[in-house]
């Protein structure tokens, strides 16, 4: 259904009934209090009330329509979305609008409805009347692309939005909402341009650097880095941006230069209006995190709930995670088990159980996952795929399949679900089971590349159906390109059709984008194949010491270096 007033509220509950004269008089004026038109009134409360809002709506349009009163007709339209009330929410909509051509808030909706059914085109005039008042236009242009983001439509956005700006060429806000416009609409030399443009007219202002920020993303990671650093350079109090920043190094692996901004990024926080320091804390134990800097992620992560981050129980859990990995198990714990019941307590004991299951036992840990309570369906799923997976790194296959093969004959088929059981059944050899639901979860999801990924390297691996094992893995990389998996597997279906030279090339590849011992394992065995044996060895060997108990690597290794 349309999301129609979602920006200016509903009838989020039924309005209480009047029960007497003086109560109904605040909707309808006196002269309209007959016996009838009372009695109707009543009906549309009671059946909103009952949750009737098909009948509640349809009284409250009729009686709008016949008392052209507003109220009434606002009451109609706001009673028809809550209640989803199909061919009727459009049309009670149009005579709020009507009734009451100066409101804001009906004019808004309207907008709301016309995009969400497509019809951009017809929106542009109710958009343009929230642009008149000069004391709001700016925002209303911030409103506008907000509310127009929704449709997919983004070429017709790009040429509404350019319409609306078109009469203030000099309003900051209406060349961002071009930018944005365009930038969505994949036109990023437009989107510059407009920005330049804002940058012109409102200096400094940090919302529309953040933008153009991301699309010179899209040309290099560089080229947005160095607009950043150019940028606060100018402005130094942009503390938004330069946290941005830091987050980009970070995902481009320049950690240091990173660690660098995160003293000053913090020291304008303390000073900052918007007094998110403890927001900001939490950011930086994020980013140190990711960049493998666990000492001081769980620094910063004490610190955020020393200054009272709101979400105690999501900090515990990024505060246990940091812990596993510096090998405090103990401490992790605790960490997860301050994590109270709520939204964040399902995950927690997701990872408790994890813990246990590494430093207990794995049936401890599916005891603990199986006593809790209240789960939903896809709670359900998700916890037997947890156990199922443990089970599987204990090496207990046959136990990991009969519960999988369980849960599909029990539960929803999700295609994540099948995903598993096929995997499962490959490690039990059970390759007909395998390839039937890898096949039913493409099937389900056509877009799912680890499920073609799966089934082409199962055939690979056996060296069979090559060929198919070749076109299955290309599919998945089609889907997700550069996937160091997906490459890894389409290096050795090459292998075993022979083409040591391709095979060398994706494996290489995949090699560069992850140094995961199996892929390390499949590239010196190719290479050795080749005859480039010293190469072979020296990949191997920076593999073991990186990974010595990798079962993949020792068999691949002992094979050829007798």
């Amino acid at each position: 259904m349309i999301s129609a007033f979602s920006l200016n509220g509903c009838a989020t509950n039924p309005a209480p009934i009047a029960t007497d004269k003086r109560e109904i008089v605040t909707t309808s004026s006196e002269s309209n209090m007959s016996p009838e038109f009372i009695y109707k009134y009543l009906v549309a409360e009671v059946a909103g009330q009952q949750g009737d809002f098909a009948t509640s709506a349809s009284i409250f349009y009729d009686l709008a329509s016949t008392e052209k009163d507003p109220r009434l007709a606002e009451r109609a339209a706001k009673t028809a979305a809550y209640g989803n009330v199909r061919g009727l929410t459009m049309p009670a909509v149009k005579l709020w609008v009507e009734l009451d051509p100066n409101s804001n808030e009906a004019q808004q909706a309207m907008t709301e409805m016309l995009i969400a059914s497509g019809k951009l085109s017809d929106a542009e005039p109710y958009l343009a009347k929230l642009l008149l008042k000069e004391e709001t236009r700016a925002g209303g242009f911030l409103y506008v692309n907000a509310l127009l983001n929704r449709s997919a439509d983004k070429k017709g956005i790009l040429k509404i939005v350019q319409s609306l700006a078109k009469p203030y060429p000099d309003l900051a806000e209406a060349q961002f909402a071009i930018g944005q416009a365009a930038w969505a609409a994949n036109q990023d030399e437009l989107a510059l341009q407009a920005l330049n443009n804002a940058e012109s007219l409102r200096p400094g202002w940090n919302v529309a650097a953040l933008l153009k920020g991301q699309v010179l993303f899209g040309k290099s990671p560089q080229v947005a880095l160095d607009f950043y650093q150019d940028f606060v350079k100018l402005h130094p109090e942009a503390n938004e941006i330069r946290l941005n920043m830091a987050k980009l190094l970070v995902n481009q692996k320049q950690y240091e230069a990173a660690k660098k901004e995160y003293p000053t990024i913090l020291e304008y926080a303390k000073n900052s209006p918007a007094k998110n320091i403890a927001d900001v804390t939490a950011i930086i134990g994020l980013l140190s995190f990711q960049a493998n800097d666990y000492i001081a992620a769980e620094n910063y992560f004490k610190q955020a709930l020393t200054l009272g981050f709101k979400d105690a129980d999501q900090i515990y859990i990024y505060q246990a995670q940091t812990l596993e990995n510096l090998k405090q198990d103990a401490a992790a714990i605790v960490a997860y088990n301050n994590v109270k019941p709520g939204a964040h307590y399902f995950e927690a004991q997701l990872g408790l159980a994890s813990v246990i299951a590494r430093t207990e036992s794995v049936d401890n840990a599916i005891e603990k996952l199986d006593a809790i309570d209240d789960l939903t369906t896809e709670q359900q799923i998700i916890v037997i795929q947890s156990q199922a997976s443990m089970l599987a790194k204990a090496k207990r296959d046959e136990d990991s399949f009969d519960l999988l093969d369980k849960a599909v004959k029990n539960l929803p088929n999700t295609p994540d679900l099948v995903y598993d059981y096929a995997l499962a059944a490959d490690r039990v050899h059970k390759f007909d089971v395998m390839e039937s639901e890898l096949r039913k979860a493409i099937a389900a999801k056509p877009d799912f590349s680890a499920a073609y990924n799966a089934l082409g390297y199962s055939f690979a691996d056996r060296n069979i159906r090559l060929d198919e094992a070749i076109t299955l893995i290309e599919k998945a990389l089609s889907i997700s390109p550069n996937d160091h998996y997906m490459l890894d597997s389409l290096g050795w279906a090459h292998y075993r059709k022979g083409n040591l030279d391709k095979a060398i090339t994706y494996l290489q590849q995949a090699y560069k984008f992850s140094q995961d011992p199996e892929i390390a394992a499949h590239l010196g065995e190719v290479l050795w194949t080749k005859g480039q044996h010293d190469e072979a060895k020296k990949i191997w060997d920076e593999a073991l010491s990186a990974d010595p108990k990798n079962e993949v690597l020792l068999s691949t290794t002992n094979k050829f270096k007798s």
